[in-house]
């Protein structure tokens, strides 16, 4: 199958399956919903191999979704090839939908298996947790951060647990990267202890596009945030629910939920979880001073248990993208003081 251009043009067919069938896909039933389309099993018969379709009708999406944030998804997807990623393979536009072809996860979805029986044993927590960290290790070396926190736009944008998907085998597959972004690395130089303390993964945002149950402190305050450890906080929000089966804060107040997101998340006396797993959690579930990095996640005792193999290609190339952070922050240095 060919990676398709970001759009390709097709022509006015009313009929998707139409559309569908002149590019070599039977679509067949539905799996999946969101405010602008669904996603649909389809049949590539040019391969023989089941696939993924998801149809998002023009109509209902909104111009921001359609001008900013889809082309910026296919854009991000495109470039992206991992093993525990969902993979892109073509995006088809019509006058009235797109179409994105995908990767089919058959095996359901994180969310739907803890709703079905309950909390993670650790060792499968593990294999699913781990199996994140490779996936957002790999974009974060690339200086993509996902935005794990689900989207309060109820349109398919999100990334918690139904949004980690299970292969055939349940091994996990990142989906959706409607608001992933790609983040400069030549930033400003700054000398506040926040931004040495969070080294190479030091870039702030204003953007917020996520629910409170997963959302950092710093979102909940309204301040300018570190994107990099929005994400690993929201690992914590993850790995925290897959051992308990339940969010760790209440969302259903704000302003108690701020409060509680100062405070140490607590663990239930019910519920037998390693203190390695609890301070791993501590870790990702603190301010963002302290607040554990993907580096400081993938190094872990606990992650590393699970791993198959040493994720020493992985942790390469987030040294690697530090010390070129590092050394564009030693540039700029110099370019201030001449």
């Amino acid at each position: 199958m060919g990676k398709g251009d970001v759009l390709e043009s097709a022509p006015t067919i009313t009929a998707y399956h139409s559309l569908m069938d002149e590019y070599g896909y039977e679509v067949g039933k539905v799996i999946g919903h969101g405010s602008y389309g669904s996603v649909y099993e389809a049949f590539y018969t040019k391969q023989k191999v089941m696939l993924a379709v998801k149809i998002i009708s023009k109509k209902k999406a909104s111009d921001d979704y359609l001008n900013k944030f889809l082309p910026r998804e296919i854009q991000v997807m495109k470039v992206l090839r991992h093993k525990y990623l969902i993979n892109f393979y073509q995006a088809i536009e019509s006058t009235s939908r797109v179409y994105i072809i995908l990767e089919l996860a058959q095996g359901g979805d994180v969310l739907e298996w803890i709703q079905r029986y309950g909390a993670c044993s650790e060792p499968l927590a593990g294999k699913w947790f781990s199996q994140l960290t490779l996936g957002i290790a790999y974009l974060h070396s690339k200086s993509i951060v996902h935005r794990l926190m689900p989207s309060l736009s109820a349109a398919g944008r999100d990334l918690k647990l139904e949004n980690l998907l299970l292969d055939k085998w349940e091994n996990v597959k990142i989906s959706d990267f409607g608001f992933a972004k790609m983040v400069p690395s030549n930033q400003p130089v700054d000398s506040s202890p926040s931004y040495r303390q969070v080294n190479c993964f030091s870039h702030f945002s204003q953007t917020y596009c996520g629910s409170f149950a997963y959302a950092c402190p710093e979102i909940l305050r309204g301040l300018p945030y570190n994107p990099f450890l929005s994400d690993t906080w929201s690992m914590g929000i993850i790995l925290y629910t897959l051992v308990v089966a339940h969010l760790p804060f209440d969302d259903t107040n704000l302003k108690k939920l701020l409060r509680e997101t100062q405070k140490e998340v607590t663990f239930p006396a019910n519920h037998t979880i390693s203190q390695e797993c609890k301070n791993l959690i501590l870790q990702m579930l603190r301010q963002a001073t302290k607040r554990a990095t993907i580096l400081d996640i993938i190094k872990d005792r606990w992650v590393l248990k699970f791993q198959p193999e040493q994720p020493t290609h992985e942790i390469r190339l987030l040294e690697a993208m530090c010390q070129l952070h590092n050394t564009t922050k030693q540039h700029q240095s110099l370019e201030i003081m001449t």
